[in-house]
């Protein structure tokens, strides 16, 4: 199966960002329903391993958060690949990805070292785009450089099954894992 773990982002904020991303005229768009931030991709591994996983979040603690969603950009460099919404502020996020990943490791899997950059996948390219679609991007981004969601409180984080299908990813909450709020 494969895994990954994410933060799942409020109805009011998907909507934002599917109007956003109605403004687009170039690429494959991400389904707004299944819009996450995500904070570690696992890969395929079997039931066995996902349990393991599973009883190693558990035992996570960290402080719920506000987050706000900002900022459009892409990565592939010359040939965009993936067209994204990062964050106003990565602290919080990173600091539970770098929680997420020490979890992960000790249930035994080894993820590739790299660069978290926390986003939200709104579009995704194929290879050697256009000039008219280069353009049309190019545009998309000057107009929506400046998007920025309403903050939102971060309460818990999941773990998904992500299965692949014709129509898109389906993905499936295998856990929930609460994020430690003080009210005062």
């Amino acid at each position: 199966m494969r895994l990954f773990i994410a933060i799942d982002l409020p109805e009011d904020v998907r909507d934002a960002l599917a109007a956003v991303q109605g403004d687009l005229t170039v690429g494959r768009k991400t389904d707004p329903d299944t819009f996450h931030l995500t904070l570690a991709f696992l890969g395929d591994h079997d039931e066995a391993t996902a349990e393991e996983v599973d009883l190693e979040l558990q035992g996570l603690s960290a402080p719920a958060f506000d987050l706000a969603i900002a900022g459009m950009n892409t990565f592939g460099g010359a040939e965009p690949a993936v067209l994204w919404a990062g964050v106003a502020e990565a602290g919080p996020v990173t600091d539970l990805h770098k929680a997420v990943r020490r979890r992960v490791r000790a249930a035994g899997i080894e993820l590739d070292r790299e660069r978290f950059r926390p986003h939200v996948t709104l579009a995704r390219f194929r290879k050697r785009m256009d000039a008219g679609g280069m353009e049309g991007l190019r545009l998309f981004l000057a107009r929506n450089a400046g998007f920025r969601s309403d903050p939102f409180r971060v309460h818990a984080f999941a773990l998904y099954q992500s299965d692949l299908g014709g129509d898109g990813p389906l993905h499936t909450e295998l856990a929930r894992y609460p994020l430690t709020s003080w009210e005062v």
